[in-house]
């Protein structure tokens, strides 16, 4: 089955990196749907690395804020979520339950630290991808960011559990009187080889 166009530009053609949003909240009920989308995608031995921590109260911006760069202080303060899409390292302690066809799947990684590192990080960052593509077919839209202080926010939101952050997402209802243009994309030609 094909997607049709109205459904392709929500999620790809139109769909914009939005660094504004109105005040519309998010429920709850709404980020239990988002990630029910997240964790059907796939990822190597469906190890499922991915921790996501939906930062939403005020208390919990004021937490995040000391991490955040100067250029996405504001427009995450005013983000009605902000998703730290982190990683768990010990992801593989779950594979018995998420691989069972294979139950030494989870000394792939016990033994290889390496191998487990580069795995969580890896599918971590594709389940991220995946929340945004999820958040957008919500009728969400999405502002990814780099900027901050990873080790400051593995601290503060990551520590009991152990996981460490990846990257930022701010989600909301885009408000496009903030939108810049559209930047431009690289061709066919210029990102892609057919061998």
């Amino acid at each position: 089955m094909v997607l049709d166009d109205a459904a392709l530009d929500r999620l790809f053609r139109e769909a914009r990196t939005h660094n504004g949003f109105t005040d519309q909240p998010i429920e709850e009920a709404t980020l239990h749907a988002l990630y029910d989308l997240v964790k059907m995608g796939p990822t190597s031995a469906n190890s499922s690395p991915a921790r996501f921590v939906f930062v939403r109260s005020p208390e919990g911006k004021e937490r995040l804020r000391p991490a955040l760069s100067a250029g996405n202080l504001d427009k995450t303060m005013a983000a009605p979520v902000t998703v730290i899409v982190a990683y768990d390292p010990r992801f593989h302690d779950y594979l018995p339950r998420l691989f069972p066809h294979n139950p030494d799947a989870a000394k792939w990684f016990t033994g290889n630290e390496s191998l487990a590192a580069t795995t969580a990080f890896r599918n971590g960052t594709l389940q991220g991808a995946y929340l945004m593509l999820a958040a957008r077919s919500l009728g969400l839209d999405c502002g990814a960011m780099s900027g901050f202080d990873n080790a400051r926010v593995d601290e503060e939101f990551l520590s009991v559990e152990g996981w460490r952050s990846n990257f930022l997402v701010n989600i909301g209802y885009g408000d496009p009187e903030k939108l810049f243009p559209r930047s431009p994309r690289l061709d066919f030609d210029e990102a892609c080889r057919v061998v």
